[in-house]
């Protein structure tokens, strides 16, 4: 099966009006079973939980870059009420964007790992 889109949420500028709630965000569950993935236009980050009493596992992976070259970031450990981030979404060049789309794939170990992407106005 296809991998499970993280929606990606719109951050405010900097001097924009912010009304109550303008300014919230949600975290998704994981998808432990297919993956997710997230569309990237270059002002992504992708945040990370695990509000879980143990430690969960987060598997970014990467796509060959320029060079040819990939490094995944294999089993980043999330501890119970950990959170993390990832700033791969910030850029367009190749080595986090799947071939042939702009799709970054995160794969968690369980679940309980929530996720959100917010996109930089």
């Amino acid at each position: 099966m296809a991998e499970t889109l993280i929606a990606t949420q719109a951050m405010q500028a900097p001097f924009a009006d912010v009304a109550a709630g303008g300014i919230d965000f949600v975290f998704s569950a994981a998808d432990n079973v297919n993956g997710n993935y997230y569309v990237c236009t270059g002002r992504e980050i992708l945040l990370m939980n695990n509000p879980s009493g143990g430690a969960l596992t987060v598997t970014i992976t990467s796509a060959d870059d320029a060079f040819n070259r990939s490094e995944d970031i294999t089993d980043y450990s999330l501890a119970a009420g950990d959170f993390a981030y990832f700033t791969g979404g910030l850029t367009t060049q190749r080595g986090w964007m799947t071939s042939g789309t702009r799709n970054i794939v995160v794969t968690a170990s369980s679940a309980d790992v929530d996720f959100a992407v917010l996109q930089l106005p």
